[in-house]
């Protein structure tokens, strides 16, 4: 803080959508850093990712007088409809023609086909596809009980209670066995992990020749994809990288990938931001959450400048599970954030028409002087 003081900062937010809370500390330390820096500047590949709601604290982080709200409170009054049903929750955003048109002049972006237009990015293609696979008789039927016992617990549709329902489905097609209480408890439902439907389709996906960054939602399916891919083609083939492991050993292990790996199972929490693995352009998600943001982060891991081949993504999903929607939901947040820069543009072709539409009048205007002084 004092170094700030001490002179004209600049200060640049790199990953901006992780500033959006406004409770948390981190947020509260930015907004305090930003109120005495000069010049500010805030980066990021994906604003918008639950909903417009996530624009707010970013343009308050450059100057409260973009939106022109001086606190979370009064934005909320004019653009939140809160859901009755689950305190907290966004129904839906309103206004938000408003939200565009207010930040459109200090908002820049670029796009990949820009890029590559320009020459800066190869013209290197992102292939996704989705690999379904069926649970065992016995999972599937575990599945639909845990369903019937978390939705009959259900209390009114509180979003704690959902996010335990989707917990527990979540853990039984990645081949837990749930037993229902005060807490969810789980044990392996296969008395071989090569047992697991799951591990099976994972297998199958792997060339032994190729580098592929497995992303999984759950430290204990890193640690046994691991151990698993490290018995099946040797020791050290797949390196972990998850919170659980100090950033000198995660500094350690993405060499290891580098250099002698094939694998990186990773957190997508943890593997998303800051790294550049251009070497590898293979991506299986194993398992997968909620967060859009995470996901289109952890793909540009590989997708980005430097990346001399086509890029491969890969699903793993469960056929009529909990699976689907989970895509489904992703899918839809990327068209959220399509259709929110497709305005910004459009409001910005509006200003530049508006713009040349002025200086034509004006000249009109100056030739008709001249003429009538003529």
């Amino acid at each position: 803080m004092e170094y700030v003081k001490g002179g004209k900062t600049f200060l640049i937010v790199d990953e901006s959508n992780l500033v959006k809370n406004h409770r948390a500390k981190r947020t509260q330390n930015i907004i305090r850093l930003s109120k005495i820096c000069h010049y500010k500047l805030i980066l990021n590949g994906t604003p918008v990712s639950r909903n417009e709601v996530d624009l707010f604290l970013q343009w308050y982080i450059l100057d409260w007088r973009i939106l022109g709200y001086q606190s979370f409170w009064s934005f909320a009054a004019n653009h939140i409809e809160w859901d009755d049903r689950i305190p907290g929750r966004v129904r839906r955003c309103l206004n938000v023609d408003y939200l565009v048109r207010k930040i459109a002049p200090y908002t820049y972006q670029i796009t990949k086909a820009e890029l590559i237009q320009q020459k800066l990015l190869p013209l290197l293609s992102k292939n996704n596809f989705v690999e379904y696979y069926q649970m065992t008789e016995e999972q599937e039927w575990h599945y639909y009980e845990i369903a019937d016992k978390l939705m009959f617990s259900l209390d009114d549709y509180e979003s704690g209670e959902i996010y335990r329902l989707f917990a527990g489905l979540q853990d039984v097609i990645s081949g837990y066995y749930v037993t229902v209480g005060k807490h969810l408890k789980r044990s392996p439902f296969f008395s071989s992990p090569f047992d697991n439907p799951r591990i099976k389709t994972l297998l199958s996906l792997i060339d032994i020749d190729e580098k592929y960054i497995i992303f999984c939602k759950y430290t204990d399916e890193i640690n046994t994809i691991v151990s698993i891919l490290n018995k099946k083609y040797g020791e050290d083939i797949a390196a972990p990288f998850n919170g659980d492991i100090n950033l000198k050993k995660r500094a350690e292990n993405i060499e290891k990938f580098r250099n002698k790996s094939n694998f990186l199972v990773a957190n997508k929490q943890c593997g998303a931001y800051g790294l550049n693995l251009q070497f590898c352009h293979n991506i299986i998600y194993y398992t997968n959450d909620w967060d859009y943001a995470t996901r289109a982060q952890s793909e540009d891991r590989i997708y980005r400048i430097g990346q001399e081949k086509n890029a491969y993504i890969t699903d793993i999903c469960a056929q009529k599970t909990l699976d689907e929607r989970i895509l489904n939901c992703l899918t839809h947040k990327e068209n959220l954030v399509d259709s929110f820069k497709c305005q910004l543009e459009i409001q910005k072709d509006k200003k530049e028409f508006l713009s040349n539409w002025i200086k034509v009048k004006k000249d009109v205007n100056d030739d008709g002087r001249k003429n009538l002084y003529k």
